[in-house]
């Protein structure tokens, strides 16, 4: 019984850490090679943005609203944001094709580069949390 009940909590041990998000550094990790794909054409290698109308990532504090953050990476912009008290018009792009965890690797990419610090990981649950334009 004891041997049963030994394995029988070893395993749940064994599922319960293989199922476990990665880390934030290789989600970071993973998040540059999107930003890269994505979001340098327009935001730059800075993310300082290449023209006047489209907002600047670096130093952003728009980010700070997980929630709006995400939604305009999965839903795109349709009225003005506001970023750093600079208005910026809504027709932002989407980012097509991305499933939620390319989402949070590339969102924990952009809060944690450059001027940005934000320890706190995104997730692909809070991705997926996020089911309509905010």
């Amino acid at each position: 019984m004891k041997f049963f009940l030994f394995t029988y909590l070893f395993s749940i041990m064994i599922i319960l850490f293989s199922i476990q998000s990665k880390s934030l550094s290789k989600s970071k990790e993973d998040g540059a090679i999107i930003y890269n794909d994505f979001c340098l054409r327009c935001h730059g290698p800075q993310g300082r943005s290449i023209t006047k109308t489209i907002p600047p990532l670096n130093n952003s504090d728009f980010l700070l609203n997980l929630k709006k953050s995400i939604s305009i990476i999965k839903f795109g912009a349709k009225t003005p944001i506001f970023v750093n008290g600079k208005e910026y018009s809504g027709n932002s792009m989407i980012a097509q094709g991305l499933d939620d965890e390319e989402i949070s690797d590339v969102l924990n990419f952009i809060r944690n580069n450059w001027d940005n610090s934000n320890e706190i990981q995104v997730s692909a649950k809070d991705v997926n949390d996020i089911k309509e334009p905010l």
